[in-house]
């Protein structure tokens, strides 16, 4: 079956019938085309040579975007001043949590003033959508995101990001600012 009859064929069933079109000999051979969009593809070329600085994309990871500061990145646990986490295991940011990956085991606090703290605190970071649900539920500010976005690990428990994690990583002194919106 050659173009021009694959082009004449009817639709079938019930369908309305439209009126088909014959093809020129140009658009038979497709060569004219061809060489149009050869053109787009090399007009593209010649200017992206010339112009790096205007291009759309990045050399990552050599090379990395800046995103704003309500860009939502890994999650990072708040501390007091004596060093202790925030959070006091009320269990609202795993309540909110629509990927169901934040888990919170309560336990008291030796301080008096505050009821409980958490024993541990463990987010699934395969399972997280970055919504940030977690740091607008949160009544007392304990978890704000980070604009860290490349967290390549090799396996698959690297991804719990437990209380150490969320508090101590290294990589948090270097962390650009990400979604915080009531911290500042």
């Amino acid at each position: 079956m050659d173009h021009q009859t694959a082009h004449k064929l009817e639709p079938e069933g019930d369908a309305p019938r439209r009126p088909v079109r014959e093809l020129t000999a140009g658009e038979a051979v497709y060569l004219v085309e061809a060489f149009k969009g050869l053109g787009v593809t090399f007009r593209h070329f010649i200017k992206n040579l010339f112009n790096r600085r205007e291009l759309p994309t990045v050399s990552y990871p050599e090379e990395k975007r800046d995103y704003g500061e309500r860009f939502r990145g890994r999650h990072v646990l708040n501390l007091r001043e004596d060093g202790t986490t925030k959070c006091v295991a009320c269990m609202m940011c795993a309540t909110i949590c629509p990927a169901r990956c934040i888990e919170i085991v309560a336990e008291e606090s030796p301080t008096p003033a505050i009821e409980k703290r958490p024993k541990s605190f463990v987010i699934d970071g395969l399972r997280c959508v970055m919504c940030g649900f977690c740091v607008d539920a949160c009544p007392c500010d304990a978890i704000y995101m980070t604009g860290e976005y490349d967290f390549a690990e090799y396996a698959r428990e690297d991804f719990l990001w437990d209380l150490t994690h969320l508090t101590r990583r290294p990589s948090l002194a270097d962390a650009p600012r990400g979604y915080r919106p009531r911290i500042e």
